[in-house]
Order: structure tokens, then sequence, then C-alpha cells
């Protein structure tokens, strides 16, 4: 399938899956910046390759390789080459254990997670796509609920797990307090110094363990923060200009370059989605 030669992205929300965020997008000179999700992101490439940065390890996926991204996880995406083309769904962790549970009939008695981000498996990418083209082009009901719900519990079947929480140390504990602490002021205009008071640790030394437990620098994840925050706002209907002042943007071409960054979108595709 060649590549095209513009840059194009649909995004659009799966009724039928609790308004599951899905995005099919060509990318050729687009990057991501690095950002997590609080769903998971699930997807693969149709052709092209990207080369993606995930926990910190830089890799090259293609055709049948899969992207199995845990909620929270940060992680980064450029083109390779002449660019690529592919297929995203973002499905919340109470979506994904409900279908599990309805596919095998069992409670599901974990946190689903996915210990390989970027398998590869180009059979599960290929039924992948048909599923995903299932929802786009608007199949039948039947037909794509079908196709989404089997091919879900196939890609946990053979690539997921539940999740292994690792032991706290004291540095651990410390970029965890300056986390929360960015998460409750997003909206704010936080400084480094201030984070760096409820750590206890010296700003350098905060910047570099929180860099190394969250593969980003805490203001990269106040700004993912603020992203995230305004997916809900705009989801809710709210304008663009409202949701930058309320979520701690400069102005609203601050705003729209990191969310797009982030996202692949503008906040005003993202909200007509």
């Amino acid at each position: 399938m060649p590549l095209v030669d513009v840059e194009m992205a649909r995004f659009w929300r799966a009724r039928r899956f609790r308004d599951m965020e899905c995005l099919s997008a060509s990318f050729l000179t687009h990057e991501y910046a690095p950002h997590a999700h609080d769903t998971f992101s699930i997807g693969a490439i149709e052709s092209g390759s990207q080369i993606a940065r995930v926990k910190g390890k830089r890799e090259e996926t293609g055709p049948g390789d899969l992207y199995l991204i845990d909620p929270g996880v940060v992680h980064d995406g450029a083109p390779g080459g002449e660019g690529y083309r592919y297929r995203m769904i973002y499905p919340d962790t109470t979506l994904l254990v409900d279908i599990l549970e309805d596919v095998s009939g069992k409670v599901f008695n974990a946190t689903p997670s996915f210990p390989k981000e970027l398998p590869r498996d180009p059979q599960m990418a290929i039924a992948f796509h048909a599923a995903h083209r299932a929802l786009e082009t608007g199949a039948g009901a039947l037909e794509s609920e079908e196709g989404m719900l089997q091919l879900l519990a196939a890609l946990f079947d053979r690539h997921g797990s539940a999740v292994i929480v690792p032991l706290d140390t004291m540095e651990r504990t410390a970029v965890a307090r300056a986390r929360d602490y960015l998460i409750e002021n997003f909206d704010t205009d936080i400084g480094l110094e201030e984070v760096a008071k409820v750590t206890g640790l010296s700003r350098a030394h905060l910047i570099r363990a929180f860099r190394k437990e969250y593969h980003i620098t805490p203001h990269a994840f106040l700004t993912d923060k603020r992203v995230r925050e305004a997916r809900k706002l705009l989801r809710a209907g709210q304008a663009p200009a409202d949701v930058a002042i309320q979520c701690g943007f400069a102005d609203q071409a601050h705003f729209t370059r990191h969310f797009k960054a982030r996202t692949g979108v503008t906040p005003g595709q993202f909200r007509a989605g």
C-alpha cells in the first residue's frame, strides 16, 4: 500500500465501545513529543515505518509490528524513511477488563498490562487492521463489535499479563510526590524550585530522578498532563480557547502546538471527532 504524499489524520470515537478514541493517520514529517495516555495505546503500522522511544528505548517499527502501550507509559514517535500510515485505538482499563471478562466468561481479578510494548506479530497486525477498518467505515454493528471484541481478547491472550508493581525506594517515593504535586497543580504556573521543595531533592537531582523513573522531565510531564486534561474538556464540548486557559497554557497557539505534538490532531479536530 503506497504512502500518500500529504499528511492526514482522522480521529473519531467508537460509540459502541463507550466512545473509545480511534485514529487513522499518515505522517511524513510530524513528530510526536514524549507523552503518555490515560488509556491503553493499541495499534499497528500499515505501511512505512516509525521510530519510537518507549521507556527510554528507541526502536523502529513497520508492518507486522504492534503497539501495545499501557496507560501512563511515556513514548514518542517520528517517521522513519518516507513516513508511515498507521491505525490506533485507545481503550481505557475498565473497557479492556470488561471485554476480557465478556469473551472469557470469567472474572478478571487483576490489572491488565502488556509487558512488551512493540512486539512483532504479523498475524495479529493484519487482524487489527481489519477490525479497525470495520469501525472506521461504519460496518454493521454486529460485524464491527464482534471483530474488535475478538481482536482485543486475542491480543491480550498472546501478549498480555498482570501488572507487577516495583518496590518503593526513597528516591522513587520522592519523585512520586513530585508527580502527584504536578498533577494536583497542573493549571498553575509551577516552578522547579517549588516542586523540588515538595520532594526534598535538589532541582538537578529531581530532574535526574524524575527522568529515570518516568522517562520524561517534570516540565514535559506537566505539559502532557495539561494536554490530557484538555482532552477531557474538549470531549465535553468546550471551546479550545477556553480550554487553553483552564489548563494553564500561555495562549491558544501554545496550546494547539503542544496538543498536536502529543495527539497528532488539532484541538478542533479532536473536539469534532
